[in-house]
């Protein structure tokens, strides 16, 4: 374990609007924004190396939950999910952080057009949950996975905090 800890400023739950859309749409968006400072900056090669039996790394948490963002929102087709969880060894801290920002930039313009929680996400071509399904299953994934990278982030240098 580091010697030292390094801590973040906490960044406290966000206000949001009132509308059921706004709430979910802000707690999403608070818990990206927390694993992508998480990953972003942590140092190579422990950000890629596994730090529990698992083999689950930071580098490899950022780059499942960016298929799972482009998966829910946009429609994408993925078959083997295991390897979701792989980033390639080309792969940089920063392409990867990038990628996921995308990958939240253009779920936000899909849903930026949705206003009915229970209607489906406008995917054509395939079968979609209703709205409020998806961003509950958002914030689960995506909190589930940033207490994971907590956990690793303060495993490789202290660092605490979101």
């Amino acid at each position: 374990m580091p010697s030292t800890t390094r801590r973040r400023r906490d960044t406290p739950p966000p206000r949001t609007g009132s509308s059921e859309i706004e709430v979910l749409r802000g707690f999403l968006d608070y818990l990206r924004s927390s694993i992508a400072a998480k990953v972003d900056g942590a140092p190579e090669p422990q950000v890629r190396t596994a730090a529990v039996p698992s083999g689950t790394n930071l580098l490899g948490l950022l780059t499942h939950l960016t298929f799972v963002e482009r998966s829910l929102f946009l429609g994408d087709n993925v078959t083997d999910w295991q390897a979701t969880f792989h980033a390639t060894p080309e792969d940089s801290v920063a392409e990867v952080v990038a990628r996921y920002r995308e990958a939240v930039a253009r779920a936000n313009d899909v849903l930026d057009g949705c206003a009915d929680p229970g209607a489906p996400i406008p995917r054509p071509g395939r079968s979609a949950p209703s709205i409020r399904w998806a961003l509950t299953h958002m914030i689960e994934e995506t909190g589930r996975h940033a207490g994971h990278a907590d956990i690793l982030r303060e495993l490789i240098d202290g660092s605490t905090g979101r």
